[in-house]
């Protein structure tokens, strides 16, 4: 695989206003890690959206604190936080400053580094990244990652020259029961027929 073929995601693309929209177009395109000097990636197949001022689903709705400060910046940084004290999950910051808008990438196709996926989640039978926890243990995403610039070097979103549009379906989200009728937003986005999808669910449209 040549990284020379991919370029990466101008700041631009993620200070647009519509995070849903964002978060559909983020599906094809790719995140790399450069972690302890090994390179890991693939491409988006799956992300939610979530908006700060009108999605009860959002950790930052209606509340500004310590962890939910960084969804506050202006768009194109990692937003990485701790789940259940286990999983670390990536989400991708958008819009303008103050907004707190983000995007969950729920699951990865591998394509590069595939091994050193595989050591690092500790398991080279079943798929590594077909889920927002298990996609961040493969690609090595902690909480240290958390506020890194998406154009950087430790990560980054990129583009592949000849990247075609895939055909995407989209749903309601998952894990977010809570959120009363925004739970029954149709905000979850994923390629279909991709068998590194988290979990197959009715699409809505």
């Amino acid at each position: 695989m040549n990284t020379s073929d991919y370029v990466k995601i101008p700041k631009s693309f993620y200070e647009k206003e519509d995070v849903v929209k964002i978060a559909r177009e983020l599906l094809g395109k790719y995140i790399f890690t450069q972690i302890d000097g090994k390179l890991t990636g693939g491409m988006i197949v799956e992300t939610e959206a979530y908006n700060g001022r009108m999605d009860r689903a959002c950790h930052a709705y209606h509340k500004r604190t310590n962890r939910t400060e960084i969804m506050y910046q202006p768009g194109g940084v990692a937003y990485v936080y701790l789940c259940y004290g286990i999983h670390h999950l990536f989400n991708i910051v958008t819009n303008k400053s103050d907004f707190a808008d983000a995007v969950l990438v729920r699951a990865i196709e591998p394509s590069l580094g595939i091994e050193t996926m595989h050591e690092r989640y500790g398991n080279h039978q079943h798929k590594v990244s077909n889920g927002p926890g298990k996609l961040s243990k493969a690609l090595g995403i902690t909480t240290r990652l958390n506020g890194s610039d998406l154009a950087g070097d430790k990560i980054f979103i990129a583009q592949h020259k000849s990247q075609k549009r895939p055909k995407i379906a989209a749903s309601t989200r998952i894990g977010v029961d809570y959120a009363g009728e925004d739970a029954l937003l149709p905000w979850r986005f994923y390629i279909e027929n991709n068998k590194w999808v988290s979990k197959q669910r009715t699409p809505v449209i």
